[in-house]
């Protein structure tokens, strides 16, 4: 059915798309060039390079000529002297009459010449210095510029008698009045390079003269030029000569009457601060109401505060905090009463202005704190750093949203005076200023729980009131937009909440609602997203119902759901849990469902998978785990012999050559596998220490209720007889030791590993790696303390650090973990049944 057909009915449809196509090409046939333009352009191959480029530029076309300009470079390392003899000037010829094309070309091939020595500097000062300056003047503003650039790093190089002859002596003639504005501007450009050049004696005679010349200039582009090159002049003449001869014009152009040449000046006073401290009486004149600069200079005023800091008086000190505080407020309606004078008609230019420099306030904000001192923020900032986070412009919060986080740097351990800007920034209607601040949100969190203090999950919660709605509310908003990029980057941020909340409050308001955007969303990068975020939560949850609960979600309601795309989203989370939990975990719970997919109805599903069977094999070792590799050799085998889409077959056919090249860890140590081995070692022991952490908190629970009835039970008896007291004090004690579970030993250790569970979520482990040692999955090998007692055997997990070995209990009924079989992760009811048998017939021996 692909064949083309030939019939008599298709073949007229042949010839009709044949004629548009030649319909097509005429347009091109005829912009072809013709005998005799090809003659024209034709060149003899046996011509030289150095003849060819001389024969192009005499009698060739633009485009010819434009392109020996561009080889001059190579024509320069390849033979300089005949280049320099006979293509030089044929080009000097060329550009009097060249259009921008070919001036632009010289200008960069001219530099290219320079920064690559192919001759010495004195003879390219010869040869091009001179077709150099001729060009600068060019009518053309780019091409002048583009020849200005070039002749700046030729001065760069130059020895200074030749700068002072054939540049600095001819400026004094192009820098008059009767010159062009575009030769003043080159001659401004170039003194401001000169200047570095010469000492202070030299530049004061024959520079300074027409530096005040062109500051007086009667043209404002000339004297705003020359005001910004005055930062180089004063760097070339030093300090002292700069108070006396530069700042005074610099204040004369801070009072210009263009608004360009005050902008200039103010610009070039900032760049200034670190040379001299007169800058303070115009930057105290500035404050004045110049509305033309109040744009850079609230955009200047951070690191202009910051650089007079060391000079200010306190007065003046109070003076620029005022300005500030001012400028933050620009344009708003103040707050205490309704003026009328201040609610006049303000123009679009103004207003924007008025924003303008507010976002720059926002963005100097951090900086002010440096000014201030984070220690005094409170009483001199925060009611500036409000306004801002409720500025009613989005450009506004948007810079405080992303200069958060410095602010909270800054503010350490004092970070928790600002947490209600952060529930507002979290609730800001726009999305803009909500994705600005997720950026830092980790960070930002991780500041304001921690405070310095090492508090408990529940403690942290407390840090910052309202913070879970505000999250909650933030993500519910992202989802509902079209801004499926922010809404992503939200939930993966969103990761980092299991070290700032407790387990219950995520597994509570956030863990469902991930599965719920992983079964209903329908953008897939927001899905992952999500599905990744889910399987961090579920890594540190601390509840073993909740995980087995969350688990059976996951393998019932997306690796067995009705929509295949739930199923390909099940193989997603399925790698994620390969990276962030042990390769035992995920054996025994997601390894055999994952084989369950071979038997897929939609193909892209069993696509998936076939992707995704390295990962799976690499969980396995051998022998423990000998039966699931017998169950993926079964269900690759089914595969190859009953799989019917040609795609899905060709990918098992690859990854079934991948599998055959993989390595299987086994059970002992290998070298080979070092790396994986500890990394999977430390998520299994992190994993068991999961389970610890249960456990002793559970006994904690325990221990605490029966030392509540004892107290009470002691209390009455006290008041019933107050005259035997003191013997009855004693029997409660030795009442108290005896129904206590194991000795004042074993109550440190739990003391020690209850202390360690709480900060569990909040601290990283040590990165300790140890092999598990061998421990019989018998209920006879395993020991428990005696309630009555206090006495028997026990029998732990050796690890090499002591501090993370497991002690079971008898009050609990909870055996060890074996660590010969580790998928025994979480303890099942039939172990703890033979705990509680073990335990009796071991009472009733003793």
């Amino acid at each position: 059915s692909s064949r083309m057909d030939f019939s008599q009915s298709n073949l007229f449809g042949y010839i009709e798309d044949l004629q548009e196509l030649t319909i097509i090409e005429r347009p091109v046939r005829r912009s072809l060039k013709t005998p005799e333009e090809i003659e024209r352009l034709t060149v003899d191959e046996e011509l030289s390079d150095i003849e060819r480029a001389v024969y192009l530029l005499s009698s060739g076309q633009d485009i010819q000529g434009t392109s020996v300009v561009a080889n001059l470079p190579v024509l320069m390392r390849q033979n300089p002297a005949e280049t320099l003899r006979r293509v030089l000037p044929k080009i000097r010829e060329v550009l009097h009459v060249a259009g921008v094309e070919m001036q632009l070309t010289a200008a960069v091939s001219f530099l290219t010449v320079l920064q690559e020595e192919s001759v010495s500097i004195h003879t390219y000062s010869h040869s091009f210095l001179d077709i150099i300056l001729q060009n600068v003047e060019h009518r053309d503003a780019g091409v002048s510029n583009a020849w200005l650039e070039t002749l700046l790093a030729v001065i760069e190089a130059l020895p200074k008698e030749t700068v002072r002859h054939e540049i600095l002596n001819p400026l004094v003639s192009k820098a008059q009045l009767s010159q062009t504005l575009q030769s003043r501007l080159v001659s401004c450009k170039i003194m401001g390079k000169v200047a570095n050049k010469f000492e202070a004696h030299i530049i004061k005679r024959e520079v300074l003269p027409l530096v005040k010349s062109l500051c007086q200039d009667v043209e404002y582009e000339v004297r705003a030029c020359m005001c910004r090159q005055l930062e180089h002049i004063a760097r070339g003449i030093g300090t002292e000569l700069t108070k006396t001869m530069v700042l005074p014009e610099l204040v004369e152009l801070a009072r210009d009457e263009g608004s360009s040449v005050r902008l200039a000046a103010f610009e070039t006073l900032v760049s200034l601060l670190d040379m001299f401290d007169a800058v303070k009486s115009f930057c105290e004149k500035s404050f004045k109401a110049d509305e033309s600069i109040l744009v850079s200079l609230s955009f200047h005023l951070g690191k202009l505060c910051n650089g007079l800091y060391g000079i200010f008086t306190p007065e003046q000190h109070l003076r620029f905090l005022e300005f500030y505080k001012k400028l933050s407020t620009l344009g708003l309606q103040q707050e205490n009463g309704h003026n009328d004078n201040q609610l006049q008609l303000q123009t679009l230019e103004q207003e924007k202005k008025y924003i303008s420099v507010r976002k720059n306030c926002a963005y100097n904000f951090p900086a002010m704190i440096v000014f201030v001192d984070p220690k005094n923020f409170h009483l001199e900032l925060y009611s500036i750093f409000f306004c801002l986070c409720h500025d009613p412009e989005v450009p506004v919060r948007y810079t405080m949203a992303i200069s958060f986080f410095e602010v909270a740097k800054l503010l350490n351990p004092d970070v928790y005076t600002i947490h209600k800007e952060l529930v507002t920034l979290l609730q800001d209607e726009s999305l803009e200023v909500l994705d600005a601040l997720v950026g830092h949100l980790p960070e930002i969190l991780e500041l304001m729980t921690n405070r310095g203090e090492n508090n408990g999950s529940e403690g942290k919660l407390l840090a910052i009131p309202d913070l879970i709605p505000a999250l909650t509310t933030a993500e519910q908003r992202a989802a509902t937009s079209l801004k499926w990029r922010t809404h992503e980057k939200l939930l993966q941020k969103y990761a980092c909440l299991p070290h700032i909340i407790s387990s219950d409050q995520i597994y509570y308001r956030f863990l469902h609602r991930m599965l719920t955007i992983i079964l209903t969303n329908n953008v897939l990068p927001v899905q992952k997203a999500a599905a990744r975020t889910l399987c961090v939560y579920l890594r540190y949850n601390r509840k073993q119902e909740q995980r087995h609960e969350v688990i059976q979600k996951l393998i019932e309601q997306l690796g067995q759901g009705k929509s295949y795309w739930n199923r390909l989203r099940f193989l997603d989370t399925c790698e994620f849990i390969i990276e962030l939990f042990s390769k035992s975990f995920f054996c025994k719970y997601f390894f055999l469902p994952v084989l369950e997919l071979t038997h897929d109805p939609v193909a892209n599903v069993r696509m998936k998978l076939c992707y995704l069977l390295p990962k799976v094999k690499s969980t396995l070792k051998i022998p423990t785990d000998k039966h699931l590799l017998q169950q993926l050799e079964l269900c690759i085998r089914k595969l190859l012999c009953q799989e019917k889409d040609k795609d899905v077959l060709t990918i098992i056919k690859r990854t079934v050559l991948e599998l055959d090249r993989m390595e299987i860890s086994v059970d002992a140590f290998q070298k080979r596998f070092y790396e994986n081995d500890l990394l999977d070692q430390e998520k299994e022991r992190q994993e068991h220490l999961l389970l610890e952490m249960e456990q002793l908190e559970k006994e904690k629970q325990q221990n605490e209720g029966r030392s509540t009835n004892i107290n009470d039970k002691m209390f009455e008896k006290k008041r019933r007889d107050s005259k035997a007291s003191s013997v009855l004090a004693k029997s409660i004690n030795l009442s108290v030791s005896g129904s206590s579970s194991g000795t004042s030993a074993g109550k440190e250790e739990k003391k020690s590993k209850l202390i360690r569970s709480q900060s569990f979520n909040t601290q990283a482990l040590h990165p300790k790696y140890s092999n598990i040692d061998k421990c019989p999955n018998k209920s006879s090998a395993t020991g428990y303390t005696s309630s009555v007692s206090g006495m028997g055997k026990s029998c732990m997990l050796s690890f090499s650090d002591d501090s993370f070995r497991t002690h079971s209990t008898g009050s609990s009924g909870n055996a060890a973990f074996p660590s010969s079989s580790s998928r025994n992760l979480f303890n099942s009811a039939d172990q703890k049944n033979n705990g509680n048998k073990e335990s009796q017939s071991r009472r009733m021996s003793m």
